[in-house]
């Protein structure tokens, strides 16, 4: 008689761990696929951040330093560029006036769509719906196709050229995405809490104001950093729409150093640091804010 040995390692549809389908194997799998991933993130980061890198190094070097080329860290560094470049070529000018135009058009966006998120999410009134979906479609009209009717208009109303013809499309162009978020935001603050203001006798407007907008602070942060850091870089219209260069922004600043015959390249690079710099910390003071008003108003 046959004896057949025992296997320990046998259940009843189960399979014996060999070969590599040992969780040894498939933990080695998942290092090996998280190195590589982990490295080409790596590799793609520092590809990204030289150029920016580079801007930083150029706007400390002189003119025949950034010319020669060579190492990223300079041998002689100094602050005579970004002095020369802040005093000599008027750009506290230019950053006062990216201030103002900036400023006015978070605050406009606030005000605005802050109102308009609240009405969608909470109100019932006709048509919510439609003019809801119409303001999400419009996040697929390139903004390029409305320039000439936003230029032909100011021009008849007589701000083109003015910081107000700047604010105003800037505004608007930003009110898809501001709403959609908004929205989002104060669908997800719990209907109780305006019942039971209701019913304290608080009318609409202190409800807005006491309870959904303190609730909402990260999303409303997420919409002032989203708009601000456009504004603040925005070229296109601008060119087009200031010609007076005592109106120009800080892009437009940049722009006329670009523009000599013999290009100083660690001024433009120190122009191009003044230009980044205050959205940067902006971002980097705000990021957390950022993150919580996003996913507060994708919950929502």
């Amino acid at each position: 008689m046959t004896t057949i040995p025992f296997r320990s390692d046998l259940r009843p549809g189960l399979r014996p761990n060999r070969g590599p389908d040992r969780p040894g194997a498939v933990r080695a799998r998942r290092v090996s696929a998280r190195l590589l991933v982990g490295s080409l993130l790596t590799l793609y980061g520092l590809i990204s951040v030289y150029p920016f890198l580079w801007m930083i190094s150029a706007a400390f070097k002189n003119q025949i330093e950034v010319v020669r080329g060579g190492h990223l860290i300079p041998h002689d560094p100094t602050f005579q560029t970004l002095a020369n470049t802040w005093s000599q070529l008027h750009f506290f000018r230019y950053f006062m006036n990216s201030v103002e135009v900036s400023a006015l058009t978070v605050v406009l966006t606030l005000v605005v769509y802050a109102g308009a998120g609240y009405a969608f999410a909470v109100l019932d009134f006709p048509g919510r719906g439609a003019l809801q979906k119409l303001f999400v479609a419009l996040l697929f009209v390139p903004g390029i196709t409305v320039m000439l009717p936003i230029v032909l208009l100011e021009n008849k109303m007589g701000i083109l050229g003015t910081h107000i013809g700047l604010v105003l499309p800037f505004v608007n162009g930003g009110a898809p995405l501001s709403v959609l978020l908004m929205t989002g935001a104060f669908t997800a603050v719990p209907k109780e809490l305006r019942e039971s203001a209701r019913v304290d006798g608080a009318n609409e407007f202190h409800i807005f104001t006491r309870i959904y907008l303190p609730l909402t602070k990260p999303a409303l942060i997420t919409v002032a950093l989203l708009t601000a850091i456009p504004t603040w870089n925005e070229y296109l219209l601008t060119r087009v729409s200031l010609n007076n260069e005592s109106t120009y922004t800080l892009p437009l600043g940049l722009q006329t150093l670009s523009s000599e015959n013999v290009p100083h390249y660690n001024n433009l690079m120190a122009g191009a640091l003044i230009v980044v710099v205050p959205v940067v910390l902006l971002f980097l003071c705000l990021q957390r804010y950022f993150v919580n008003g996003l996913a507060g108003a994708v919950k929502g």
